[in-house]
């Protein structure tokens, strides 16, 4: 085990062996396996956006299966999906990548400004699917926040009796936040802090922005010169949130955009310190030949053999 994971682990030291194995799992998979950066293919779109949406650009995604190959083809750390997907696959591919169970998902058919997910998962399904961890999304700034953080914490301590990791999507969203806020630095680095204070071995959060949406932060920001001005200060700060860079931070891919900006955003993510990327339409939306390019290319920048 390198030095890098083994410090990392050292973080985490309430955990029974059982969590920490499998957090080394995570970290010690794929191609970037050892160096303390993850990419995780995440699938999850199907449930959350209907599957047109998500599959049509490359029909061969409609099948749970082919997202276990791309995943292990690529070299990922892991391979998220809700309970169906993981069903329809984990068998065929049983120990050759560490899956996380999305724990509760949305759907897009009913409108709503505050967003509270349905439980569609267990501890027990992770487990009997052979799961390294479990996924788990909380809204920020949704007046239901407090239903999915009691739902939260009550799995977050079943996941770790059994030695699972968790994961935590932390995506500010609802009445609370304005729709340019959702992404703005302040409230990203506090949505990254409460997933902390929750629990979170790994924290999921999106590439913040410079705009600054709390009236009372942004008096802090400006007195204290807290440094946003770039990608790399802003997802400096956010880590800096996260216990001190005590907790594993990754960002989202999100909706699917041009490569060279994702690879800037990247950089970005590298450069300010952040632990990797969860990307999932900017990869199987892809035909396999350039989903596996693109990823390969992700990679090569988080283990410095680009710039």
């Amino acid at each position: 085990m390198s030095e890098r994971v083994r410090e990392i682990l050292s973080w985490y030291r309430s955990d029974n062996p059982g969590t920490l194995a499998n957090l080394a799992r995570l970290l010690n998979h794929g191609r970037l396996g050892g160096t303390g950066k993850l990419v995780i293919l995440p699938v999850d779109q199907g449930f959350e956006h209907g599957p047109a949406r998500s599959f049509a650009p490359n029909p061969a995604g409609y099948d749970p299966r082919y997202h276990f190959e791309l995943g292990i083809a690529a070299g990922c750390n892991a391979y998220a999906a809700p309970l169906g997907f993981l069903e329809a696959g984990a068998a065929d591919f049983a120990g050759e990548i560490p899956l996380i169970l999305k724990l509760n998902n949305s759907d897009s058919l009913t409108p709503g400004g505050d967003p509270c997910p349905s439980l569609t998962g267990s501890v027990k399904d992770a487990l009997r699917l052979g799961c390294a961890a479990i996924g788990f999304t909380i809204y920020p700034g949704s007046t239901a926040r407090n239903e999915m953080n009691g739902q939260l914490r009550a799995l977050t301590e079943e996941a770790k009796a059994a030695g699972l990791a968790v994961v935590v999507w932390s995506y500010p969203r609802g009445s609370g936040v304005s729709k340019e806020g959702e992404t703005a630095i302040d409230v990203v680095a506090y949505a990254a802090q409460i997933a902390c204070q929750l629990g979170a071995h790994v924290v999921k959060v999106k590439p913040p922005t410079a705009h600054i949406e709390q009236a009372a932060a942004k008096k802090v920001y400006e007195k204290e010169r807290i440094p946003i001005a770039t990608l790399a200060d802003r997802i400096r700060h956010v880590v800096q949130s996260a216990f001190g860079g005590r907790r594993i931070t990754i960002f989202s891919g999100g909706e699917a955009k041009e490569t060279n900006a994702i690879f800037e955003e990247i950089r970005g993510i590298r450069d300010g310190g952040g632990f990797g990327s969860i990307i999932g339409r900017n990869s199987f939306q892809r035909p396999k030949k350039e989903a596996l390019e693109f990823l390969g290319s992700v990679m090569d920048i988080y283990a410095g053999k680009t710039k």
